[in-house]
């Protein structure tokens, strides 16, 4: 009854669509079936703040996600909050009770070993392509630079007397990342196929195979095709070599700070995600080898 009455209050004075109302009304038949199923006296009327904290305890159990289940507490709030301005309640069960958080998923991430099988065995294409595309994998990885950034990179971005790129992020703000020797060469080896296969060009620093900035949709397709080769991670886009970069940094001990700063993170606290990632990769390795794990 009660249930019928809080729909049509939807319908006609708040105006939802016929689909959020079936969705609201499978809510409370849900809630209701395990009122019942605690107590066959238990209704929606008689429902208390522990009894609603029960059921948010058994959906979670049973496997619920965190947006879910916050709905159906939603659902509960806008019910109980129907029945006390029709005077049919004077207080809501859903008071103080607090939902899951939502929960980010960790950036997925490509081992190391992978990547050393990427750049150091794995055909990437012949010509000025397969150094092209090589290049392109080691500048994501040993940079972290985003693909907008990298597609931006202009020749006299890349300061080879420093060994630093200097990379336009996000809302033009400008940071310079240093590079290693391996990456030097790689440079230098692209630079040389590049003249070799255009003649001397000042601009644009990765081309396309026609000798233009090479595009967007190039740079992610060949990045996937690459990956695919080596690993078996759902995700596999230049964004996944980001991760890598700033996961293996702290893998191998780099400060927090330095790793925000090489990333081009206005904010720590969006960096730290890379620490529950390797938090997540020891996990995994000490379950997997410690014989009491």
């Amino acid at each position: 009854m009660y249930k019928e009455r809080f729909c049509e209050y939807l319908k006609l004075e708040r105006n939802y669509s016929d689909k959020t109302i079936d969705a609201y009304s499978r809510d409370l038949v849900m809630f209701e079936r395990f009122l019942r199923g605690t107590d066959s006296q238990l209704d929606l009327l008689t429902a208390d703040r522990d009894l609603v904290r029960m059921w948010v305890v058994e959906l979670m159990e049973k496997g619920a996600a965190t947006t879910t289940v916050n709905r159906k507490l939603s659902t509960l709030r806008s019910f109980y909050r129907f029945l006390k301005i029709r005077g049919i309640r004077d207080n809501s069960p859903v008071q103080g009770v607090t939902g899951p958080k939502n929960s980010k998923p960790l950036p997925q991430f490509v081992k190391e070993s992978e990547m050393n099988e990427l750049l150091d065995r794995t055909d990437l294409g012949k010509g000025f392509i397969g150094i092209r595309n090589r290049t392109i994998i080691a500048t994501f990885y040993e940079t972290g630079v985003r693909m907008a950034e990298l597609i931006g990179l202009d020749d006299n971005d890349i300061d080879f007397a420093a060994s630093t790129i200097k990379v336009t992020g996000k809302r033009d703000k400008q940071r310079f990342i240093p590079f290693g020797k391996e990456l030097k060469e790689l440079f230098l080896e692209y630079i040389e196929s590049r003249e070799t296969e255009f003649g001397h060009t000042q601009g644009a620093f990765f081309l396309s195979g026609k000798g233009q900035r090479i595009p967007r949709h190039q740079v992610y397709l060949l990045v996937k095709d690459a990956l695919s080769k080596v690993s078996s991670a759902g995700k596999r886009s230049p964004h996944v070599l980001r991760h890598t970069f700033a996961t293996s940094m702290l893998n191998h001990d780099a400060e927090l700070g330095a790793v925000k700063e090489l990333l081009g993170h206005n904010s720590l606290q969006t960096t730290e995600i890379y620490v529950h990632t390797t938090f997540k990769e020891l996990k995994e390795i000490y379950n997997k080898a410690h014989p009491r794990a």
